[in-house]
């Protein structure tokens, strides 16, 4: 699972490319973003990203916040979806934050890998 801000180039290695924010990345041309799926209801409510504004201090209630978003609605459905992404090869994550620790990606990045974690898919031989 990996993640890349909009504003860095596109590799091969990224696999299957999701922009997982509510609003397309400032001056960013569609054209140039490379994507493969824009998952808005994946992305943290309005409400939240307001509230959170990117102030690292409020990151561990965000992020607590977030979690419980996605476990309900339209972010639910959306973090399924992902999750079937992730479990079927490589998946980046693509986010407009400038801070690169304290964002929602960040965040959606650790429960994907939980949760894929507490369900792994069987092997084959």
């Amino acid at each position: 699972m990996g993640l890349k801000r909009a504003y860095e180039a596109a590799s091969a290695r990224d696999g299957y490319r999701v922009l997982v924010e509510r609003l397309w990345p400032r001056g960013v041309r569609k054209a140039d973003l490379r994507l493969d799926l824009w998952l808005k209801d994946v992305a943290p409510s309005a409400a939240l990203r307001r509230w959170f504004g990117h102030d690292p201090a409020r990151f561990p209630e965000f992020a607590a916040r977030y979690r419980r978003e996605l476990q309900r609605g339209l972010a639910a459905e959306a973090f399924a979806e992902m999750m079937l992404r992730a479990s079927e090869g490589k998946v980046t994550l693509i986010y407009a934050a400038h801070d690169q620790i304290h964002n929602g990606a960040v965040v959606l990045r650790g429960e994907i890998e939980r949760a894929l974690a507490a369900h792994p898919r069987p092997s084959h031989p």
